[in-house]
């Protein structure tokens, strides 16, 4: 198993980024370190920098998910009459630099004032003292708990997302039903779906790729850590190294290498494919019956919005029953940003009810303000309500000292091609141990 590089995970963040959360962040014009040259009777106008992986939204395009977040940039600077100026990442501008990478320089060197932000570089940044302190804005108090909770680094709120990614089993009820197998709630049932599956010839039960499969270890993982009551005190003690984040993992990565020595995943095809590219024909005509993917997959018919069968959308499995893994993205302010107090009040008015309330009913996303209600597609309802009632883990935590999603993403990978549970339980003290000694 090859040693354990910190940087592979900062490069995962960000083709997750580009590939998923960029989806609903705009970003305009030329290169990010090119000098903005303004008509002289501009000059006077109140700018604020971002820092984004993506290019503004043509006005003319039809995506739809960026143009939600365009809404509420252009509400904010129509109520404050502040220009937000947008600075964006090109991996031609960049060479070998990731967008993490550049995102953590520019943040370093006060190059801008706003930034989107991966769970990995919140959590550096934020440790840095590099990222202003949220908390004091207005809008702020409208948040759920669970935003509070996975961008906070060090007692202060570092940053704040537009919308909450949640991540479930896509599954084919039709199938199923045909088989009477009640939809599965805990491993133990889900391994026996997978066996009837496979016994009436459906080979492959379980469509994976290369991404996704740490939502069934976070699922298992964490399930008892997030609803259990005691969470602070359980990622406190892991903090400081009483206990250990491979004592949590093994019971995912055991459910996992359980699910490949029997033949219901497909190691070395989910070890190579693209997520949703490759599994998605296969469920899409009934060849197989369970996918997992994230949210906003049921809403468009490019992924799984349309099918030809009745899809639900479920929670992983766990000793909690059916568990959501919920991740986000998140705006940050720099801490000695330029505009610092204009960059607050732009965010401050994106953060607001009415824009949010805006942003989630164009994206059909659930929304960071506990205010704020977007009804669901039938589909997603079984995910929501688990949702509803407080019931998830988060794949990604700033809260605590090792990155979660791209490292559990990573390791996991290891498993896939090859790697032991105890090689991959190794990994994981291996980044315990460096986050302790920093």
């Amino acid at each position: 198993m090859k040693k354990w590089n910190k940087k592979k995970a900062r490069r995962w963040l960000s083709a997750c980024l580009a590939g998923l959360m960029v989806s609903s962040l705009a970003a305009c014009g030329g290169k990010p370190d090119s000098v903005n040259v303004l008509p002289k009777e501009e000059e006077e106008e109140r700018l604020v920098n971002l820092f984004s992986p993506m290019e503004k939204t043509d006005p003319n395009a039809e995506n739809v998910a960026r143009n939600a977040c365009d809404l509420t940039i252009i509400m904010a600077e129509e109520r404050l009459g502040t220009k937000m100026v947008y600075r964006t990442y090109t991996a031609e501008s960049y060479q070998d630099k990731t967008y993490d990478d550049v995102t953590l320089d520019r943040a370093r060197h006060n190059m801008d004032d706003i930034y989107l932000l991966n769970p990995d570089t919140l959590l550096i940044l934020g440790a840095e003292g590099k990222l202003m302190d949220l908390s004091g804005l207005d809008n702020v108090k409208n948040l759920r708990e669970i935003v509070r909770v996975a961008n906070t680094v060090d007692g202060k709120l570092v940053a704040v997302p537009q919308e909450v990614v949640a991540y479930g089993l896509f599954v084919n009820k039709d199938l199923f039903d045909q088989y009477e197998l009640p939809l599965p709630e805990t491993p133990e049932e889900f391994l026996e779906c997978c066996r009837v599956f496979q016994e009436n010839g459906i080979e492959t039960p379980v469509g994976a790729n290369r991404w996704w499969l740490e939502t069934f270890v976070f699922a298992q993982a964490y399930a008892d850590l997030y609803n259990g009551g005691n969470t602070e005190a359980e990622i406190a003690a892991l903090d400081r190294g009483e206990t250990r984040y491979s004592d949590y993992m093994r019971p995912g990565f055991d459910f996992l290498k359980e699910l490949i020595d029997r033949g219901y995943i497909d190691a070395e095809k989910a070890s190579v494919s693209e997520a949703i590219e490759v599994e998605r024909p296969d469920f899409l005509v009934g060849k197989t019956p369970i996918v997992m993917a994230y949210w906003g997959a049921a809403n468009t018919e490019t992924a799984y919005g349309k099918t030809d069968f009745e899809m639900q959308v479920i929670g992983f499995p766990s000793s909690r029953g059916p568990m959501p893994v919920i991740s986000m993205t998140g705006f940050g302010i720099g801490a000695e940003a330029e505009h610092q107090e204009d960059a607050a009040d732009l965010l401050n008015v994106m953060l607001s009810d009415e824009a949010l309330q805006i942003y989630s009913e164009t994206n059909r996303v659930i929304s960071p303000s506990k205010n704020v209600k977007v009804d669901c597609v039938p589909a997603l309802q079984p995910l929501n309500d688990r949702i509803e009632e407080g019931i998830y883990v988060l794949g990604a935590n700033a809260g605590m000292n090792v990155e979660q999603w791209g490292n559990t993403c990573l390791i996991v990978r290891d498993l896939l091609n090859g790697a032991s549970v105890d090689e991959c339980m190794t990994a994981f003290d291996e980044l315990q141990n460096a986050a302790l000694e920093r």
